[in-house]
This record gives C-alpha cells, structure tokens and sequence, in this order.
C-alpha cells in the first residue's frame, strides 16, 4: 500500500476504493454488465483502507460519571482491505489525493467482492 494512505483515516461504514482500468470481466473470469463502461454505473476497483463499521451505542446502564459508557463499539465491515469491488458510482464521492483518483464508498454501494484468500 501506498505509504502516504497511511495519513487517511476512513470514517464509520465507508472504504477507499483505487479504481482499475476499464475491463469487460474480472481476473477470475466473472463477467460486467455490457455496457457498464459507457454508462459508468458500475465500477470496479481494490479496497485500500476500510472504516471501523457501524457505531454501536455504548452500554447506558452504566453511569455518566464513570466515564465507562462513552466508549464506542463498532459491528465491522463485510469488505476487507484487498478485496476487488464492484460498486455503484452515483453513491461514490470522487477525490483525487497526490495525484492519484480514488473513490470513498459507502459499504451498502459495494454490489459485491472478489476475494483472493477463499
């Protein structure tokens, strides 16, 4: 990985997608819609960084004062760092980051993934 990706830090259910060159199917043979690069609903790229998860509120029996309630839990992510992605682009925020184009994704855009370590 990218040394300077290490600064990013990614926020709750969202992961840092680097998108591939335009392809017709996936390395392991699955596929894409026809047409998906004309219309560029679909995307595919590799997972970099992904976010903690979805917040879980803490306990609320415990008191205020303790200090012990306040701390955040998270249910992880189904996505792992690695993983190729197929993604919906509308709900996709485009940044470009020392030069480089990536896609910050919510998890519920990610229509699916490829994982190598099955």
């Amino acid at each position: 990985m990218n040394h300077a990706l290490d600064k990013l830090i990614v926020i709750g259910d969202r992961v840092l997608i680097k998108p591939n060159e335009a392809a017709d199917k996936t390395k392991s043979g699955l596929f894409l819609p026809s047409g998906y690069q004309e219309k560029e609903q679909i995307q595919q790229g590799f997972i970099l960084k992904a976010g903690p998860g979805y917040a879980i509120p803490g306990d609320s029996d415990s008191e205020a004062w303790s200090g012990k309630g306040n701390e955040v839990r998270y249910m992880p992510l189904q996505v792992r760092e690695g993983d190729m992605a197929l993604f919906l682009q509308k709900n996709a925020v485009e940044i470009k980051y020392e030069g480089e184009k990536y896609y910050i994704v919510p998890q519920s855009s990610i229509l699916m993934v490829e994982r190598d370590d099955f």
